[in-house]
């Protein structure tokens, strides 16, 4: 009984990067979507902890380097913004440049997986 109210006050005090690595750890090995449980969890540690920082929730995509690939990645960047393609080569010419400015989580990770597969460097701010 000692061990779970152990590990009861560990999933208590978790922080909410933790909280999210363990739900990427619980989706990714076991197969188990814990969303409710995740945002059960992080309430009361983000409640308890003194002025503690909240959770961001806009994303810059920033292209670091266009990579081995400059082509794909330009035809990338044309079809994820909407540029035209001179456009989207001069965004890429220039990086260090943002991508999309203020999008979601999902969103910024999902630009920065697709860019990443095209052989570019990103960053998310």
């Amino acid at each position: 009984m000692a061990d779970l109210k152990d590990f009861a006050e560990q999933l208590v005090n978790l922080t909410v990067k933790e909280v999210n690595e363990l739900a990427d750890i619980l989706k990714e090995e076991y197969g188990i979507e814990p969303a409710a449980a995740a945002v059960a969890v992080a309430g009361p540690a983000a409640g308890g902890a003194e002025g503690g920082a909240e959770e961001k929730t806009e994303f810059d995509v920033i292209l670091k380097a266009a990579g081995a690939s400059k082509l794909a990645v330009v035809k990338l960047v044309k079809e994820l913004t909407g540029l035209g393609l001179k456009e989207a080569k001069g965004i890429v010419d220039s990086a260090p440049a943002p991508i999309k400015e203020g999008v979601s989580k999902d969103e910024a990770e999902g630009l920065k997986n697709s860019l990443e597969e095209a052989g570019a460097e990103v960053e998310l701010k």
